[in-house]
């Protein structure tokens, strides 16, 4: 009588192909999640009080006087002005087509919008100016001679009381841009925004006007 065969019996555990395919699979799923979580990161950029976009607060007894020279801020890359077109001088003066006064503070980006040179304030000729291609701008960042393509930039400005409370925003306006803001009685200090910026508007040389450009 022939003798029956013995069944193997089933081998337990996972082959190698098996161990090396999990392997794969969850190297791929820690590159996966690695580089999502660095993607979050730069996406959503976190920076420290007073360093550059982030906030930047200034006491109110630096703020410059009214269509005075504007104050340098090297840190935050900005200028603090201090505007009134209803006391025009050579500084800060009403354009022909601004039907409006120009009252308040503004906070503007250093950088020039032609080509993102460093422009400087110029006090014999009373304007910012642009060492790189002879851009021009008025006290508020005004374009007065090209090749500038629009005014310049600004930053988000608040007023502070002196528990930090925000008694002024500037909002932006019908441009996408902020304007000056007046600034409150009880104001102690000035927050400036480097993180939100808006673009400066395409607005008419300011030399036009008087055909010497």
């Amino acid at each position: 009588m022939a003798k029956a065969k013995a069944v193997a019996a089933p081998k337990e555990g996972i082959s190698r192909r098996e161990f090396l395919y999990y392997i794969w699979g969850a190297s791929l799923a820690l590159f996966t999640a690695e580089l999502t979580g660095l993607i979050i990161w730069f996406a959503i950029p976190r920076f420290r009080e007073g360093e550059f976009g982030g906030n930047f607060t200034v006491s109110i007894d630096n703020l410059p006087g009214i269509n005075e020279p504007p104050v340098a801020n090297a840190e935050g890359r900005f200028w603090l002005v201090n505007l009134d077109t209803t006391q025009p001088n050579g500084l800060m003066y009403p354009a022909p087509d601004e039907t409006e006064p120009i009252i308040g503070v503004a906070a503007v980006y250093k950088v020039c919008t032609h080509l993102g040179c460093i422009y400087s304030w110029n006090d014999a000729t009373t304007r910012f100016e642009c060492p790189c291609h002879g851009s021009k701008y008025r006290l508020d960042g005004r374009r007065v001679e090209s090749p500038a393509p629009r005014t310049l930039d600004r930053f988000e400005l608040s007023a502070l009381d002196a528990d930090g409370n925000v008694l002024a925003v500037s909002e932006p306006d019908a441009d996408d841009f902020y304007p000056a803001i007046i600034i409150p009685d009880g104001t102690v200090s000035l927050q400036v925004n480097t993180g939100q910026k808006k673009n400066g508007p395409q607005e008419t040389l300011i030399c036009t006007f008087t055909d010497n450009c």
